[in-house]
């Protein structure tokens, strides 16, 4: 088992939509972000009465003996808030360790720079491994926490002056992990097929009222959120295409939020996400780099991303880093990378003489 070996899918999953085509913070389709894979907290999704989830549960099918050991893996995002402050007094050095004195503004221009405030990101990650999935029924839920933090970076003028700052913030995050597995089917002398459960749930405390909106309660949200299960000495058991008399225990697996289907060439991994997939996934080898928009087409984002005016693209490229990567990657692109992009035809079979 090689866990690695889907973190290129794993790694699309996350970002997906993270920012949308033109890529500007000023664009309608970025007002309203983060939509997949939300797990917000419980007093936030208890008030929209439905609408919102706290909890997201993966079931899948193992095949499992006594020497099985399965490793369950939780990813997800965790939203940073990016201010920027305008210093009081420009140009005073400020020992380290103390804050500045500055104003909250909306817009910092610094020369042919443009700071604004952003929703930034930062990958957190749970692993439990040498899981043995006979006992995991009895197991107590895992308690998981990402204290808050603050970090303050300085902006300064082309002489190297001070003139603001910028605040990142994040809130502390508590979560679980919960297992459970039951044996649904012997499968053979020392094999049983067990049905595994895996359930996330999202314990941070938020203080709600009516007036509470959706951008709060994001700050105390795991987003992007999905799972990476592996075995060793096992294999799991594709829920789209089941072995012949399994399809019942299949359909019987109840998914909520998100969707388990194998990953890599055996069937040792499966990505449980919130975006539906197709057994085996891959990233297109012709494909330079992460876009955040699966549903488009990468040709076409490449080359509407040229089109952009100069103002567009330095709204873009100081938007945030992963943004500014896009840019920066797509504009040094090769001739010979966009010829790939083109098209290509795969998995191409002989029609057989009856469908000639």
């Amino acid at each position: 088992m090689n866990l690695e070996r889907v973190e290129k899918i794993a790694e699309a999953v996350l970002y997906e939509g993270y920012m949308l085509y033109p890529y500007r913070p000023s664009s309608v389709k970025n007002q309203q972000r983060w939509n997949f894979g939300v797990l917000g907290p419980p007093a936030w999704c208890d008030q929209q009465l439905g609408s919102e989830a706290s909890t997201m549960q993966t079931e899948c099918l193992v095949r499992a003996n006594p020497r099985t050991r399965l490793t369950v893996k939780i990813r997800f995002l965790q939203l940073v808030q990016r201010s920027v402050g305008e210093l009081c007094t420009p140009g005073q050095e400020t020992p380290e360790g103390i804050t500045p004195e500055f104003d909250l503004v909306d817009r910092l221009a610094v020369g042919d720079r443009v700071f604004q405030p952003w929703q930034e990101a930062v990958e957190r990650e749970h692993i439990s491994t040498a899981l043995h999935p006979f006992s995991l029924a009895s197991s107590p839920p895992l308690r998981f926490s990402f204290a808050a933090g603050k970090e303050l970076e300085s902006v300064r003028d082309e002489q190297g002056q001070a003139v603001g700052v910028i605040v990142r913030e994040w809130e502390t995050l508590h979560g679980s992990i919960e297992w459970d597995a039951e044996v649904v089917d012997t499968g053979g002398k020392e094999d049983r097929i067990v049905r595994l459960t895996v359930r996330v749930r999202n314990l941070t405390p938020c203080a709600v009222t009516e007036a509470t909106k959706r951008e709060t309660a994001l700050m105390f949200s795991l987003v992007s959120a999905h799972t990476i299960l592996g075995v060793e000495e096992g294999e799991f058991l594709s829920l789209l295409d089941p072995p012949p008399g399994l399809e019942a225990l299949a359909a019987g697996c109840n998914n909520i939020g998100t969707w388990p289907v194998l990953v890599g060439d055996q069937a040792e991994t499966v990505l449980s996400s919130p975006i539906i997939l197709y057994d085996h996934p891959q990233i297109a080898p012709e494909s330079a780099g992460n876009l955040f928009d699966a549903t488009e087409i990468d040709e076409i984002l490449s080359l509407r991303i040229l089109t952009l005016t100069d103002d567009e693209k330095r709204e873009m490229r100081q938007s945030d880093q992963r943004a500014r990567e896009i840019l920066e990657r797509t504009e040094n692109m090769p001739e010979e990378q966009f010829m790939k992009l083109h098209g290509v035809l795969r998995g191409l079979t002989p029609l057989s003489e009856e469908e000639r």
